[in-house]
């Protein structure tokens, strides 16, 4: 979905269009107009996701009528239960341990404040507004998708980079499109979870590739980010080894890269926040991809 944010748009007050508002590269490209591109997944009852987690619900315990104020009017209120690694979202540093040690080698023991991740937590994550760069492999491999369980390898990460004609470096975000979206777009839930027959995504060594460019964070069209082998689901996630406890590079997951890769955008400012839930291992987020031209 894209969002125009045009200079007829802006509201009066904005800043850009005050007198006296200093002159900069930043302003200037708000003022000429900027086009947002959603990267988030709408969250709703029942979509796919990973089953290791608690599934999305959402219900509204007050509906317009069922309480009226004297004047006539009524406010809906709304409640949601949900895991924190549900529909898009980032993962915290502390959401994976490798043999009972957490990023930076800490002790899993020794890491819960009080029953909260009060060091490695998802509200240790700082706003993200950083250059975002989309790696969008199967156009490199000439397929509308990768198939199922197909682990993107080093050369297919190279050969996404010399085509695409951008780099890859210290501290950008890196978005990994396998195609796989498309089977959430369809609602076919069993083929986007991969259960039965795997789902594409980088492996170990495509990992080490990411880390050896010092990403600050990178993120992927699927539930797992990595590769899922073919009935094995959850069982091995070396990708998350490699990023969360080796590197300290966070993970965005279950995002929308279909619109970026029918555009042929590859480079972007992305924007991106989670939700400041303290000690928390992941937290939902709605990524943006914003480009010039409104």
């Amino acid at each position: 979905m894209t969002t125009d944010i045009s200079p007829a748009a802006m509201p009066l007050t904005s800043p850009a269009t005050l007198p006296g508002t200093p002159a900069t590269p930043l302003l200037d490209a708000v003022r000429a107009g900027l086009r947002v591109i959603d990267l988030g997944r709408r969250l709703t009852v029942g979509m796919p996701q990973s089953p290791n987690h608690p599934a999305y619900w959402h219900s509204l315990p007050r509906r317009h009528g069922d309480v009226v104020r004297a004047d006539g009017g009524s406010a809906a209120n709304d409640m949601i239960t949900m895991g924190t690694h549900v529909g898009t979202h980032i993962d915290a540093l502390a959401h994976v341990s490798h043999d009972g040690r957490l990023y930076g080698g800490v002790p899993v023991e020794a890491a819960l404040t009080g029953g909260r991740y009060a060091d490695l937590g998802v509200h240790t994550i700082a706003p993200m507004v950083r250059r975002g760069v989309l790696l969008d492999v199967p156009a490199t491999l000439g397929v509308d998708r990768l198939d199922a369980g197909y682990e993107i390898t080093v050369a297919d990460l190279t050969a996404t980079v010399e085509g695409q004609g951008v780099d890859v470096g210290p501290e950008d975000v890196v978005l990994l499109r396998s195609g796989w979206g498309q089977h959430f777009d369809s609602g076919d839930r069993q083929a986007f979870m991969g259960q039965e027959h795997g789902v594409p995504g980088v492996g170990e060594a495509g990992a080490y590739w990411l880390a050896d460019r010092r990403v600050h964070a990178a993120g992927a069209d699927t539930i797992a980010f990595e590769r899922l082998a073919p009935g094995a689901g959850h069982a091995l996630l070396p990708a998350h080894r490699v990023l969360l406890v080796e590197r300290g590079i966070y993970l965005i997951e279950t995002m929308d890269l279909e619109q970026l890769a029918r555009e042929s955008v590859h480079e972007f400012l992305f924007v991106c926040a989670p939700l400041a839930l303290f000690g928390a291992t992941g937290s939902p987020v709605r990524p943006l991809a914003v480009v010039t031209g409104g």
